[in-house]
């Protein structure tokens, strides 16, 4: 008899793990790179030209790893190209992934030192707790599309972690 008391403490106590095993991931709104702290030298149009197809680099492999969903920023995309610098809005990022309806607020830059040494930095806010935000970077060496595109899957695959 005590067996079949245990039984359906035991049920629930399975079902809340394969519950929580299927929880889907949190929905994340991955704004575009920008550039950042270029020193003494200009924005080159190559500069300019890498950070969409980067930005949707980091999209596909943030939502292939199965770490987030990626909700689209398309409704403050025109907000954002007006000017603001999302490391430097006191909040922006946040505010404007809440109105998508994201979890988290995921911002990225580009710091160009030289045409050697350049920087990928990916900051990960999330918004359902009072953590601080996360930063993750990685250095490279090289201004071309191979090198941050190795950099970018580096930093993700050994850099960021699973979401809590």
């Amino acid at each position: 008899m005590k067996a079949n008391s245990r039984l359906p403490a035991a049920l629930t106590a399975l079902l809340l793990t394969v519950t929580a095993a299927h929880a889907e991931p949190p929905k994340a709104a991955v704004f575009d790179f920008q550039l950042a702290n270029l020193g003494i030298q200009e924005a080159t149009d190559a500069d300019k030209a890498r950070l969409g197809p980067l930005s949707d680099l980091l999209r596909s492999l943030l939502r292939d790893s199965g770490r987030y969903r990626i909700v689209s920023t398309d409704a403050v995309k025109d907000e954002v190209a007006r000017g603001a610098e999302l490391r430097k809005c006191g909040g922006c990022a946040e505010e404007y992934a809440k109105k998508l309806g994201a979890d988290v607020a995921i911002t990225g830059e580009i710091q160009k030192v030289s045409n050697l040494i350049l920087n990928i930095n990916v900051y990960v806010k999330d918004l359902k707790g009072s953590a601080p935000e996360k930063a993750y970077s990685v250095d490279i060496r090289g201004d071309n599309d191979t090198s941050f595109d190795r950099g970018l899957k580096y930093l993700v695959k050994n850099n960021l972690p699973a979401p809590q």
